[in-house]
């Protein structure tokens, strides 16, 4: 494809957005912007967090790991089912009973004030990392694909800072209005775009393997590359228990206890209407990652059987794009691309303008409502501001990719205390120190990074996503430590 016909393709895809945005920005109040009035359909819901789950790390990684770990990370998937469990049955309920905007205000209620803003701290830190990062990795892509050929001002190439800044007002300029409210309805969009990229990928490399049909199951099922569960290596990342029981703890903090995907469902009508969404968004998204998997088992072959020399994360991009396996592949690739990346952009924006609002400004407690969506309106266009500058320091001040994935790898560190103030919380009746539960929350991670990294040199014993849970039960017993003597 031409760099113009890609940037038309993006242009359409943007133009639809804003369309969506203009029907659904009737409101504009801070109550539309953060709850969507609480009348989002479940359905709707479900469906679009299946395109929020699946960022664009997920849709390049996902299939390009098959090469080298098989179809491990399904383990990792079926985790997910027992942590979406948990949601369901445990965080939503809780949730709706207080009535929560921002879900750390919990913490506010069940702690004191230190405890509140450390968790939502976290959080803050977490996602704008995140978020960078998916939106970095997409960036870097079209970069390269449409923006280095273009003329700029009498130059080639338009500069990076420019393509990130652009990007970032687009997506403002569909969230800035109504927020969630308006994203309940671009995710669904952005999630049929990403399956649609999904079923035409498998179509189009089964076709150029010149299998189909029921051949296409029994490949993928007699080839040793989809081998799903590892029980002979305990000290290996890829164990099943470790990455089954990592699988649930991730679903419960990434999913439950992180605003962006919480504030989906706060969404929905009432509790019944979220369980709903939570029960058939599980099993969708259980059954896409698995066809995922067989989409990237697939591309493996397909690079094999013609001397592709691409793996990895450039592994689908390249035989979508210059393989010559058709237009239509390349298409519906980008589009699966870019709704991946914009799905996760546009809701992390918007949750980091709700958490920052609500849990650090307290602006529900203190202001008018006119003063109210005046700052609120003002924190969304700094942190729109904080992603630009933050993509581009990944691109300019690091630059080494492999530095920025360990980058984003740390930033799961930060879950850790999370799921240590929650289990606390949930688990025990215990008050605490407050002032010194903020350094618990700190400290824990360079512990656990500590303890992963000996446990690899001294023992080759690899926590993998294990660190996530070692993160929490450390905060936990740190909670422990510092519990007041008196309740």
């Amino acid at each position: 494809m031409q760099p113009l016909h890609i940037l038309l393709l993006i242009g359409g895809y943007f133009g639809m957005l804003l369309l969506i945005s203009y029907l659904t920005n009737r409101g504009g109040s801070n109550d539309d912007f953060f709850k969507a009035g609480k009348q989002s359909p479940w359905y709707l819901v479900a469906f679009g967090m299946i395109g929020a789950s699946l960022s664009g790390v997920t849709f390049i990684s996902v299939p390009g790991a098959v090469a080298a770990t098989s179809f491990s990370y399904f383990q990792v998937v079926l985790g997910y089912t027992v942590g979406y469990a948990v949601i369901g049955l445990v965080l939503l309920p809780l949730y709706y009973r207080l009535n929560l905007t921002s879900i750390y205000t919990y913490l506010d209620q069940r702690f004191v004030n230190a405890s509140y803003k450390t968790g939502a701290s976290f959080f803050l830190l977490s996602r704008v990392v995140g978020a960078s990062f998916r939106l970095y990795l997409v960036a870097i892509v079209l970069q390269d694909l449409v923006f280095d050929k273009m003329p700029f001002f009498g130059q080639q190439g338009v500069p990076f800072w420019v393509t990130v800044t652009i990007t970032i007002l687009l997506i403002w300029l569909y969230t800035f209005k109504s927020g969630i409210k308006t994203i309940v309805w671009t995710d669904t969009l952005q999630t049929l775009f990403m399956l649609l990229a999904l079923g035409v990928g498998i179509y189009y490399v089964s076709e150029g393997l010149g299998i189909g049909g029921s051949n296409l199951i029994t490949t993928i099922s007699e080839s040793d590359l989809s081998q799903i569960f590892f029980f002979d290596d305990y000290k290996s990342g890829q164990y099943f228990i470790k990455q089954f029981i990592s699988g649930a703890f991730i679903a419960i903090v990434m999913t439950g206890l992180d605003q962006d995907m919480m504030q989906k469902n706060l969404t929905c009508r009432n509790l019944k209407d979220a369980q709903k969404n939570m029960f058939w968004f599980t099993l969708v998204l259980t059954i896409v990652n698995l066809v995922f998997l067989g989409l990237g088992l697939l591309l493996t072959l397909y690079a094999q059987q013609n001397g592709i020399d691409a793996a990895k994360d450039k592994l689908f991009s390249t035989i979508a794009v210059d393989s010559g396996l058709g237009i239509g592949l390349a298409v519906f690739f980008l589009l699966g691309l870019i709704a991946a990346a914009y799905s996760s952009a546009d809701s992390a924006l918007t949750s980091l303008t709700t958490s920052f609002s609500i849990d650090i400004l307290d602006i529900e407690k203190k202001r008018s409502k006119a003063d109210q969506i005046k700052i609120r309106k003002r924190v969304h266009i700094g942190m729109s501001l904080l992603l630009i500058l933050v993509i581009i320091f990944f691109n300019y001040a690091i630059g080494d990719t492999s530095v920025i994935v360990k980058l984003f790898t740390f930033a799961g560190y930060t879950y850790g205390p999370l799921l240590g103030l929650y289990a606390f919380g949930l688990f025990s009746k215990w008050k605490v120190k407050d002032k010194w539960v903020p350094l618990v929350a700190i400290l824990t991670p360079f512990i656990g990074y500590a303890i992963s990294y000996f446990s690899e040199a001294w023992f080759r014993f690899e926590f993998g996503f294990f660190i996530l849970i070692l993160n929490g039960a450390l905060t936990y017993l740190g909670l422990i430590l510092v519990r007041a003597q008196k309740n």
